[in-house]
């Protein structure tokens, strides 16, 4: 029986959030979910606690470190789910609200949906850089793809599966994220927001993305943008 909902989680050294997040997701959405672990060629425990952790129904895969893009679309390629959703490792999105999500996503027959943090008064960052830097990101997707978002950095990018198959995805850093959202608007796809709680975490604490991987992001959105479907 297909799963009402594939969650792709890809892996990179986080050890010290993983079991956390796991029994979070599973105690939430254990119910109509599946979740494909992707670890993405981790040095410290994460590969371990993943097999442990891991349902019947649900998959574990291992890879050499590729980057997030990588290991987030070899996810892809294992989903069974009618619609398929990324979890991030650590702790700053909370899979809580995941059957929020996917209730609108269907009672709507919405095929994109994305979870918002610019749509709830909460604290939106931890260093203003990073929340400003998104916000620039939000401002040039929507100049040049006529779109309306309000985060379009957001982890939490709900999209049918049938949908996702069809993107020819080659990003294997950070890059994937605007390469997956511009695809969608190219192909004329409708991207709704609900809002979403959101937790920054610091750069000590784990965080990954930075500053130059912001100019990459801006390439991907210009390049697409640019050449022929």
């Amino acid at each position: 029986m297909m799963p009402r909902l594939s969650i792709v989680m890809p892996v990179y050294n986080e050890e010290a959030t993983l079991t956390a997040i796991i029994d979070r997701i599973f105690q939430v959405c254990g119910d109509f979910a599946e979740v494909i672990f992707v670890d993405d060629g981790s040095k410290d425990s994460s590969l371990s606690i993943l097999h442990a952790k891991a349902r019947t129904q649900d998959t574990v895969l291992h890879k050499e470190n590729g980057g997030k893009g990588s290991a987030v679309r070899m996810g892809y390629t294992h989903a069974k789910g009618h619609y398929v959703i990324v979890q991030d490792a650590d702790l700053e999105y909370s899979p809580e609200e995941i059957p929020a999500l996917l209730r609108i996503a269907e009672e709507k027959n919405i095929p994109v949906l994305f979870g918002s943090r610019r749509l709830k008064k909460q604290k939106q960052y931890m260093h203003l850089t990073t929340f400003v830097g998104g916000s620039l990101l939000t401002t040039i997707c929507n100049v040049l793809y006529g779109s309306h978002l309000t985060d379009q950095p957001t982890c939490y990018k709900m999209v049918r599966r049938d949908v996702l198959e069809t993107l020819p995805l080659k990003e294997n850093d950070f890059r994937f994220d605007p390469e997956l959202t511009a695809m969608l608007l190219r192909r004329g796809y409708h991207i709704a927001e609900a809002p979403i709680s959101y937790t920054p975490r610091s750069f000590k604490e784990g965080k990954k993305i930075c500053w130059k991987d912001w100019f990459k992001w801006v390439w991907v959105f210009v390049k697409l943008r640019i050449v022929k479907p």
